[in-house]
């Protein structure tokens, strides 16, 4: 693709200025997956992957997580400028923030918006290692399953004997090798897919440094494929979208376009300097009242009236004597105070400020003086 074919029509992701990302909440055209274009990334970032596959999956995880679309935001100019940094560069982005901000939900504003269905999600923890999110290879599976068949053909008279046709045993090993989120983020898809790997900083204190390696080459193996690709070059495998397979050809995969990462941390260790060199570093503050009212806005929409700007100060008070709450503690309350079951939410009644109380906690799991009072 020419540097043309990443121009100012509706087509293309560049649609605004030639940058693909705008975080205002507007969705881009609906042009068949076959025909959208992409910006072109760095000779250096350019990988050969293929064949392509089919679209990817649509679902409903960002209208849940981030309202209905045409809600109006307006993106912070740093969260614009780094996404579209990330996607031209072809780099992963490290999102860093209190616990709560929204970090993850960059990445579903990312797939929305740009059209790139659905999220892999790859929640990370201190038992998470590079294989798990690749793959995952169920040999004491497939052992059972040839030994139900021999076990089954034993007998005569069943309907595996009466069927010379089926001579050969149903283990194929694709049937029994699942790609996770990452593994299959890096397959080879037209346009990139969106991974989120949540909260890294959890992860082996190796994790940083495999990830390094595998998003340089974007490529990896399949060792149980690569042992038997003399007898099978070709093997179909499930992947990590539901109802979904795709050929590995000779025990690799090789990405083609590489996806849109979104790594987020909590702030809870400090990663390797080779690491951070390649990654794209986004700081998100803890949200305004402005970006707090859009958020209620976008799940609420004028079904709370006049209460948000007041349940908006009540709940940035709270979360300065908390030490910080997270932004959907807030929706919590917005769904309350438009539940009918609370008569009263203009500061009056004893009953609402008691359960806002217990709604907004501190995250740190410590009770303050006023609840302790109350």
């Amino acid at each position: 693709m020419n540097a043309s074919e990443s121009g100012h029509d509706t087509e293309t992701p560049g649609a605004a200025g030639g940058l693909p990302y705008r975080g205002t909440g507007d969705v881009l055209p609906d042009v068949p997956y076959e025909e959208r274009t992409w910006p072109e990334g760095p000779r250096w970032r350019t990988f050969n992957g293929g064949p392509c596959l089919p679209a990817p999956p649509e679902d409903d995880e960002p209208d849940r997580r981030l309202g209905p679309v045409g809600a109006e935001r307006q993106p912070p100019d740093a969260e614009v400028r780094l996404v579209n940094a990330a996607i031209l560069l072809r780099r992963p982005l490290l999102v860093s923030g209190r616990p709560g901000v929204g970090k993850s939900a960059l990445a579903y504003r990312i797939a929305r918006e740009l059209r790139l269905g659905r999220v892999l999600q790859w929640p990370v923890t201190s038992r998470t290692t590079l294989e798990s999110g690749l793959f995952e290879y169920d040999v004491i599976g497939r052992a059972q399953a040839g030994q139900a068949w021999y076990a089954a053909r034993a007998r005569p008279g069943t309907a595996v004997d009466a069927e010379p046709e089926a001579a050969h045993a149903p283990t194929d090993i694709g049937d029994f090798i699942q790609l996770g989120p990452l593994g299959t983020a890096l397959l080879p898809h037209r346009l990139p897919r969106v991974l989120l790997i949540d909260e890294i900083d959890k992860g082996d204190v190796d994790l940083p440094n495999d990830l390094l390696t595998l998003f340089e080459d974007g490529w990896y193996s399949v060792p149980p494929l690569v042992r038997v690709k003399r007898q099978s070059p070709t093997v179909v495998v499930h992947t990590a979208d539901p109802g979904r397979t795709a050929p590995i050809v000779e025990g690799h995969v090789r990405t083609r376009t590489f996806p849109i990462v979104v790594m987020t941390s909590n702030g809870e260790r400090e990663f390797p300097e080779a690491f951070l060199r390649r990654c794209l570093r986004l700081d998100v503050p803890d949200p305004d009242p402005q970006a707090l009212g859009e958020l209620v806005a976008a799940h609420f929409g004028d079904r709370l009236g006049d209460i948000p700007r007041e349940l908006i100060r009540d709940f940035m008070m709270r979360s300065e004597e908390a030490h910080g709450l997270a932004a959907d503690q807030l929706l919590n309350a917005a769904h309350l105070a438009t539940s009918g079951a609370y008569s009263s939410t203009a500061g009056d009644d004893a009953e609402w400020r008691a359960v806002l109380r217990s709604v907004w906690h501190p995250l740190t799991g410590e009770t303050d003086e006023a609840d302790q009072r109350a």
